[in-house]
């Protein structure tokens, strides 16, 4: 994902929080019970980052007591720059994790039994921002800038097969939005709910290209579970699900309690910031409004991205796109 501005990574992941603790094997929670003495399944949920607007659904899951609800105890784990959370899941470090549908294709080509359950974002948040006095409106435009980007991107690989970058210099994306504020011809990769914000909160005139509109658009937020977890425990999955979708519903319909206690749980992040970042995820999870179908997915979506990523040499074989996700959950009973 997009690596936001890290300066403080290391203390925020190690803030005593109400809601985020580090996740741990060995951790004992099973003394832990409902106020009718019946005990509630542990669970670790993986974030692919520090908390903030993306992962909305989950925090009201557990600010609104859906987890509860479900009888389910859960730890959310925070992430940060390049956390390994497809590793933990397959290992059942966390027994459920955050990222998206082409990692999660990829980690699968590298042996890691995870699959996904629950798509939060339809439409990825990915996006150039660029500076509005260079005229630049449209991806296809993109030229004569300085582009900051991840090395080895599938994203930014199918950007390079796609758009002509006339005049274009990448260079390494260092997670910062300095060089950008200090440069009008410097363009840089971003998540459209949080550095165009930030951009433009510092007096930078900002112009957003979704990156989705060339047609490379993995399903975002994903919800995943480790692949012995699912086959062993469908029951857990479904309950976990379930809170998840309400989760977001809420998050969706008012996210501000929920924002207070990610704003806790992170706080480099002010309200401002996550307000502007639920109103933008929201277009991005139920593109036609409709709050009752978050979390869908379906099965040309995940076929199509994963023909893109064998053509670009991400994937060996595009035929096993099936196996890394599943509908069975997301029917509302």
């Amino acid at each position: 994902m997009t690596k936001r501005n890290c300066r403080s990574s290391l203390r925020a992941l190690l803030l005593p929080m109400l809601f985020v603790v580090g996740c741990n094997d060995s951790q004992d929670t099973s003394n832990v019970a409902t106020s009718d003495g019946e005990k509630l399944a542990p669970v670790t949920l993986a974030l692919n980052w520090l908390p903030d607007s993306q992962h909305g659904g989950f925090f009201a899951a557990q600010v609104h007591g859906f987890f509860a609800e479900q009888r389910l105890d859960v730890t959310i784990s925070p992430g940060g720059p390049n956390a390994p959370v497809a590793q933990k899941v397959a290992l059942n470090q966390a027994q459920f994790g955050v990222g998206n549908s082409d990692q999660l294709l990829m980690a699968r080509q590298q042996e890691m039994d995870v699959v996904a359950v629950f798509a939060a974002m339809q439409n990825s948040p990915r996006c150039i921002m660029v500076h509005s006095e260079t005229g630049i409106t449209r991806l296809a435009d993109l030229k004569d800038v300085t582009l900051a980007v991840g090395a080895g991107k599938a994203f930014v690989e199918f950007m390079k097969r796609s758009l002509p970058l006339d005049g274009v210099t990448t260079v390494p994306y260092t997670g910062s939005i300095a060089p950008f504020l200090n440069d009008q011809n410097f363009a840089q990769q971003a998540y459209v709910f949080s550095e165009p914000h930030v951009a433009k909160s510092r007096g930078a005139n900002v112009h957003s290209m979704m990156v989705s509109e060339l047609g490379f658009n993995p399903y975002s937020s994903c919800l995943f579970v480790n692949g012995k977890v699912l086959r062993n425990d469908p029951t857990l999955v479904k309950k976990m699900v379930a809170a998840v979708r309400k989760g977001w519903q809420q998050y969706l319909a008012d996210p501000y309690e929920t924002n207070l206690a990610i704003q806790r749980a992170n706080p480099e992040m002010n309200t401002e910031s996550l307000q502007y970042g639920a109103e933008a995820i929201r277009q991005l999870c139920v593109p036609g409004d409709d709050v009752g179908s978050v979390g869908q997915m379906n099965d040309t979506r995940w076929q199509t991205i994963a023909k893109q990523l064998a053509e670009l040499g991400f994937l060996n074989d595009a035929s096993q796109y099936s196996a890394a996700f599943t509908t069975r959950f997301l029917s509302v009973d």
